[in-house]
């Protein structure tokens, strides 16, 4: 009896990380894949340009680091 409790409690340890990751995986709008592209083309993004793929990753490191310096400006500004 000992062996099944212990082996219901380690079986739901393991899947509850699982289904929260699934609850949070939720499809994009429309819109936000819409503002998305638009914030990708602000920073230099051009899906004609040939080499795309290049461009898109630019576009997203300086997305990341603008929205880094936007959170640490946040986190500054709350001292």
């Amino acid at each position: 009896m000992k062996a099944l409790i212990q082996a219901i409690v380690i079986a739901s340890a393991l899947a509850a990380p699982a289904l929260a990751f699934a609850q949070e995986a939720q499809p994009l709008t429309r819109a936000q894949v819409r503002n998305e592209l638009k914030e990708l083309e602000r920073a230099g993004y051009n899906p004609m340009d040939y080499y795309y793929m290049e461009s898109l990753q630019a576009a997203k490191e300086k997305i990341a680091r603008q929205h880094d310096h936007y959170a640490q400006a946040d986190v500054s500004s709350r001292k």
